[in-house]
């Protein structure tokens, strides 16, 4: 009977700290259900959302241009002609990544370890069976280490090259997807990122001089971002697995891969470029599946210090042009102005005011 008394009152006791705790336990914002948009962006002011509005002043005086910032899901603050698609250069290659996995989830790809030149059929026979062009996946292209055209093999160097890219578009949207340039907004862009999403100002100039870099508004570069953050979904629909969209912005290049020496060799492939050369940058121990990441650098710190360590990004023309997740604080940015990614300093100062625990909190 003793033994019997002694175990309620323990019973009682432990049920009445568990009591406590859940009474005194306070949401977070990862605890919070994600709201997504409609036709419209629904609008709240910074303060609504935690975020000052001085903070969100001072993002847009250190960025200038135009701009948008999405917290929690409702557009907070703004600027410019952020409703006019722009041509984002570079920071449009996470849709190609987004559109590989698509492509599997679609039943038109095993996986992102199939050779490339098996959608190259008349290639077969003009490759050398020993040429390093044989041994390029889809997961090569997708992480920017081809090396085409250089004399590392591929996988063996990082090598940043929008020649690569070009070629990445070509085999995507030729081969893969089966389509001509010329339907690729038609039939690829708008049924699979588009519509699902919702974009209010379209994606312009897919096919223009140089097929595969296109325009977007920094208001629907958002909802690609809000998509991203809530790991593939959105409103009622799983657009990309959860899987695949973890995946995406989770699997840096270590940093040890070296960049490549650039010393030219001969490609069979047909690359072409949709803006600059190659071995434009190195990686830094923070690129995946076309994505930068806020991770720790040759210099043993992270890219930007004092910003989240789980931001991803996509970046053009070294930042002008981008789209930022600050998972952390559950905030979105896209602008075009000034450089905010191989400007570290000028990217910390404006990024850290975005999120909790720093000068953009009350």
């Amino acid at each position: 009977m003793i033994q019997t008394n002694h175990t309620v009152v323990l019973v009682i006791v432990c049920f009445g700290v568990s009591v406590i705790n859940l009474a005194t336990a306070q949401p977070t914002k990862s605890d919070q259900p994600s709201v997504f948009p409609a036709a419209q962006w629904e609008r709240k002011t910074p303060m609504d959302v935690g975020l000052s509005q001085q903070a969100v002043q001072e993002f847009e005086a250190i960025v200038g241009g135009r701009g948008c910032i999405v917290c929690d899901g409702y557009m907070v603050h703004t600027w410019g002609e952020f409703d006019q698609p722009h041509d984002v250069a570079s920071a449009v290659k996470p849709f190609y990544s987004y559109l590989l996995m698509k492509a599997i989830e679609e039943k038109k790809l095993f996986n992102t370890e199939q050779r490339v030149v098996s959608f190259w059929p008349e290639l077969q026979n003009k490759i050398p069976a020993s040429h390093a062009d044989r041994m390029l996946t889809l997961r090569h292209l997708a992480f920017q280490t081809a090396c085409l055209g250089y004399q590392e093999s591929p996988g063996q160097a990082f090598d940043y090259n929008d020649a690569t890219m070009g070629f990445f578009w070509d085999t995507l949207i030729n081969r893969i997807y089966k389509v001509p340039w010329d339907q690729a907004e038609e039939k690829v862009i708008q049924p699979l990122l588009g519509q699902p999403l919702g974009f209010q100002d379209g994606t312009p100039r897919v096919n223009g001089s140089k097929p595969g870099r296109f325009a977007v508004s920094t208001r629907d570069f958002c909802r690609f971002g809000w998509m991203m953050l809530n790991e593939g979904k959105w409103q009622d629909q799983q657009v990309l697995s959860a899987k695949f969209a973890r995946q995406l912005v989770s699997e840096p290049l270590p940093l040890k891969l070296p960049r490549t020496t650039a010393e030219p060799s001969e490609t069979y492939f047909p690359v072409r470029s949709i803006g600059g050369g190659g071995n434009q940058c190195f990686h830094n121990g923070g690129y995946s599946w076309l994505w930068w990441l806020n991770h720790p650098c040759e210099d043993g710190t992270r890219w930007f210090p004092d910003v989240d360590p789980g931001l991803f990004a996509c970046f053009g023309h070294g930042g002008q042009e981008g789209m930022a997740v600050l998972p952390g604080s559950r905030v979105i940015v896209s602008w075009v102005g000034k450089e905010l990614h191989q400007d570290r300093e000028r990217g910390n100062r404006a990024f850290r005011l975005l999120q909790p625990g720093k000068t953009g909190r009350p």
